[in-house]
């Protein structure tokens, strides 16, 4: 595995993160693969103590693993097809996943039982995603609608029409102010998460939109796209801030750094890109997956970035931040 070569010189942002930089260009870097799974890995999530990490994929199970030691500590069968999404609660006491059987369902993190199923959709669950207060959970799916669900008691609470084809991320900012939703009509959209209104449309993708994220502070919002760039947008005024360009096919994934300085990118090109969120400038692009990248997370403490792999390769991937070469 090599690094893409180009200057040796030591990224200054990095140390605004408090971790060394981790690689010197052409060498590599620490990565653990974690195998288990049989086929294309389409989410990743580290639970908010950063201890665990869990993964699904189209084999229609859940893994979770140690994120330590890469130990496979259990397998959650009960989806019936591909599993698209799954992630921690904010307390990590809970986990929700969706996927082709147009279910959603939440488990005890702990024990992987099913604590109860959400139906409704009438497509593919591709996203969810849990309100910071953990009351509300969102969804989003190729029915082409966002829904709003009651964590406590499973009763869908709102549907959220407006877009045009598969909604395909789905994410709350961090206060729980606005849900955005990104789809592949082009279009990402900000509703207000407690009347469900629609704020904005987001509007200038060439491609249908993969992913969005929240940075940690509700300010700029990242969306990913089949054109082959990420956008930095304020999310306050929807003005585009940065146009980040370098990967060479549809990017599946990106993902703030937990404070909110760094932007990972991952892409059917086989690459993760790192780059820095104020000035979008490319920090440093990952490369030796050896198929796309279907997912991406960063740990809590933003020393590990976890990756899943698509396009023939089943492996979850954990690429070790601090470490100099």
């Amino acid at each position: 595995m090599q690094h893409s070569h180009g200057s040796t010189r030591w990224w200054p942002t990095f140390l605004l993160f408090g971790i060394v930089p981790f690689v010197v260009a052409g060498e590599p870097a620490d990565v653990r693969i974690l195998k288990g799974h049989t086929s294309s890995v389409l989410a990743v999530d580290f639970s908010p103590d950063g201890k665990a990490l869990v993964s699904c994929s189209r084999d229609g199970t859940i893994k979770r693993w140690d994120a330590q030691t890469g130990e496979l500590l259990k397998t959650l069968t009960e989806h019936t097809g591909d599993v698209y999404t799954v992630v921690f609660a904010p307390k990590g006491d809970l986990l929700a996943s969706g996927g082709k059987d147009k279910s959603i369902k939440l488990w005890n993190a702990t024990t992987g039982k099913v604590i109860r199923t959400l139906t409704g959709h009438d497509d593919i669950v591709r996203s969810v995603s849990f309100s910071p207060d953990q009351k509300t959970l969102a969804s989003g799916s190729v029915d082409q609608t966002v829904r709003l669900w009651d964590v406590a008691t499973g009763d869908l609470k709102q549907t959220l029409k407006g877009h045009t084809a598969r909604v395909m991320s789905v994410v709350y900012s961090p206060d729980g102010s606005v849900l955005a939703s990104a789809s592949s009509d082009k279009t990402a959209r900000l509703w207000d998460a407690r009347t469900g209104k629609l704020n904005r449309v987001l509007t200038g993708h060439d491609g249908g939109l993969e992913c969005v994220d929240f940075s940690l502070d509700g300010k700029q919002l990242a969306t990913s796209s089949q054109d082959a760039t990420v956008r930095l947008w304020d999310a306050a005024t929807g003005e585009v801030q940065h146009i980040l360009k370098g990967h060479e096919s549809e990017i599946d994934a990106v993902s703030f750094s937990p404070d909110g300085k760094m932007l990972a990118s991952g892409c059917k090109d086989k690459t993760i890109k790192l780059w820095d969120a104020r000035t979008g400038k490319l920090l440093r692009t990952l490369t030796g997956q050896p198929g796309r990248i279907e997912s991406l997370a960063f740990s809590p403490d933003r020393k590990t970035l976890a990756t899943g792999g698509g396009g023939g390769d089943s492996s979850v991937r954990l690429w070790d931040l601090t470490k100099e070469p």
